[in-house]
């Protein structure tokens, strides 16, 4: 098989791969409303339950990947979600539902940090890596604004259907991983499966998450016991880290400056985008009135921007730098949220709803691309699946992180956890929020130091740092 098409596979596995985790996380946004839920607070953990494995595990996905073959874990973490859809899809009520979509996370975990690790590894020029990345990217942004819509076309039939949404997909990897994807994996092997550190990581983001979900409801003093325990565990993950052989977070690569600074740009950018794509189409269609179709059409705007533009975007930022392209996306996506309050009753589509998507799409059009490209030209060959694994973990903490921050905003305004009619307040305080999280990124970019040759092509230039290959 001649190189190019290897290149090539590892491209298409990995965008399919990553896009049907990333729909999968936002899908059922539209769908929610459909399904028979006791509260608030049980709609919130049919979302939370997928997010959350996938935050806590996808580090030591990546570091599995890694160790055992990027492939071979790939393949695994697809297996593990395609099944579990399934079960999502007959759950014969909401508790289930949590049961299936906490194993959905765990599956992800496996198989998200390793589609951007096999980019990583197969693409040796640095302008096609650029490229390459910039086509992830874009598929990656385009498809978590996806989710929603095909939700909408799905759920008036039923919303078990969204679901079957992974199952072809996922079919497809496997076919293209097996056939076609050369494995890659770390050169030099070291210590113990950082066992310990996933497990204090998976707690405390568990007690952090529940502590933060309950106080958009009450401040209660339980809520915040179990806050302070989860930084209490968190801590003890930072110090389980720092002796671990292996650690399942490299902590020392935060000691890379770039690499630090555009995973908390990543905290803030994702927190900010997770939690609006969750709370827009709960806003369209209890407060505005939308059907579940015209809830999702009303994203294509921001979709079709940031599909057509993010490759555009990584490529011209591999040219002039990652930077200003970070601080602009970031900007502009505060625009676009801050747009969103002009949502209600009353409001019209034209007027309302397609200038903030307009607006929102240009944002993460301009920095998903250059975010990916920037963090991952900071990290050597043998810590590939390790950086892919932090990245993507410090996306879906942002996630979570943004879910419960908007819901905070908009308790604090009388309203709860989801916008509700009689609580639209609250709804233009939580998109608020979003634009101070977003305008947030956009002041972190700016200690976003260039990139040195060394970090964007040292793993490419040396073949003793190559991670192994065989067909």
């Amino acid at each position: 098989m001649r190189r190019v098409d290897r290149r090539t596979a590892v491209l298409v596995v990995a965008i399919l791969a990553s896009s049907i985790g990333y729909i999968d996380s936002t899908a059922l946004t539209v769908a929610l409303p459909s399904i028979r839920t006791h509260g608030d607070a049980q709609s919130q953990w049919i979302i939370q339950s997928y997010l959350l494995p996938l935050a806590a595990l996808i580090g030591l996905g990546g570091a599995l990947g890694d160790r055992f073959g990027r492939r071979r874990m790939l393949a695994l973490g697809t297996w593990i979600f395609i099944l579990a859809s399934i079960g999502c899809a007959l759950a014969p009520g909401a508790a289930v539902l949590i049961a299936t979509r906490f194993v959905q996370g765990a599956g992800a975990a496996l198989m998200i940090p390793e589609s951007l690790a096999l980019i990583t590894a197969a693409y040796e020029d640095p302008a096609e890596f650029g490229r390459a990345t910039g086509l992830w990217a874009s598929a990656s942004a385009a498809t978590m604004a996806a989710g929603p819509l095909l939700a909408g076309w799905l759920t008036p039939y039923s919303w078990r259907l969204v679901f079957c949404i992974n199952i072809p997909l996922g079919a497809a990897v496997l076919v293209l991983a097996y056939l076609r994807v050369p494995e890659s994996r770390k050169a030099v092997q070291r210590g113990r499966l950082d066992l310990l550190g996933a497990a204090a990581m998976t707690a405390a983001l568990s007690l952090i998450v529940a502590g933060l979900m309950a106080m958009s409801r009450s401040v209660r003093p339980e809520a915040v016991a179990a806050l302070l325990a989860g930084l209490l565990l968190l801590a003890v993950f930072v110090a389980v880290e720092r002796k671990a052989e292996d650690p399942v977070i490299p902590l020392r690569l935060f000691a890379i400056r770039r690499f630090a600074v555009a995973n908390i740009y990543t905290l803030f950018f994702y927190a900010a985008l997770g939690g609006v794509l969750v709370f827009v189409p709960f806003e369209l269609q209890r407060v505005m009135h939308y059907s579940s179709p015209d809830a999702g059409l009303a994203l294509l705007p921001a979709i079709g921007i940031i599909a057509f533009c993010s490759p555009t975007a990584g490529l011209l930022s591999g040219r002039f730098g990652a930077r200003p392209f970070l601080i602009l996306g970031a900007a502009i996506s505060a625009a676009g949220y801050a747009l969103f309050v002009l949502l209600g009753t009353h409001a019209a589509f034209m007027t309302a709803v397609l200038p903030a998507m307009l607006v929102l799409g240009a944002g993460v059009a301009l920095a998903a691309a250059p975010l990916t490209a920037a963090t991952m030209s900071a990290a050597g060959a043998d810590d590939l699946g390790a950086a892919s694994g932090i990245s993507n973990s410090v996306s879906r903490i942002g996630n979570l992180v943004g879910l419960a921050a908007l819901g905070i905003a908009m308790a604090m305004d009388g309203g709860h956890a989801l916008p509700a009619p009689s609580h639209h307040a609250g709804f233009r305080d939580a998109m608020l929020c979003a634009a101070a999280l977003a305008l947030a990124a956009a002041l972190v970019a700016v200690f976003l130091p260039p990139a040195r040759k060394r970090e964007a092509s040292a793993l490419r230039r040396n073949p003793g740092e190559q991670a192994e290959a065989t067909v």
